[in-house]
């Protein structure tokens, strides 16, 4: 059915296109207006500004990709079955699961930190193993995010390329 088709395509270009847009554009901007309006706090309350946005858009992108296997269901079910169904079941599948990682794993942990540390984390000396292990969360969850995006695009064009 095209109609779910379209559906599929529409939920995966939002889950796809805010993730885009939080990493590329307001997690920047964020930072640089912030930083540049309060020097010395703009970084911290900054970091506090887009995990609290972050958060927020992590509930809605469990809240697609649940939507969108459903879609995927519905579709192989009253036909025609989108090709490799099992994969971008997968695809979904992974995505959700590196979101959940980040919001109940990695998430806690760099918040933990930022209680621990009075001031900015950057402001830390480099020896100080909450700085390089805040550094190491905070580049496990880019990674988890750049392959959630990744996985977005593939979908996107999985079903953009779908001849059914």
């Amino acid at each position: 059915m095209a109609l779910l088709r379209v559906a599929s395509l529409v939920v995966v270009a939002m889950w796809t296109g805010g993730l885009a847009v939080l990493g590329f554009v307001a997690a920047p901007e964020i930072f640089s207006t912030l930083e540049a309006a309060e020097p010395a706090n703009g970084r911290v309350l900054a970091g506090q500004v887009f995990g609290a946005v972050f958060a927020r858009f992590q509930h809605w992108a469990w809240i697609l990709g649940t939507i969108l296997i459903g879609l995927f269901i519905a579709r192989a079910l009253l036909g025609p079955r989108p090709r490799k169904l099992g994969l971008r079941v997968l695809a979904v599948a992974i995505m959700i699961s590196l979101g959940a990682a980040t919001a109940f794993a990695i998430t806690p942990r760099i918040d933990t930190i930022r209680t621990e540390t009075k001031g900015s984390i950057s402001s830390l000396p480099d020896s100080d193993s909450r700085k390089a292990e805040f550094g190491r969360l905070h580049a496990l969850s880019s990674i988890f995010m750049l392959i959630t995006l990744a996985g977005g695009v593939g979908l996107l064009w999985a079903e953009s390329h779908d001849s059914h």
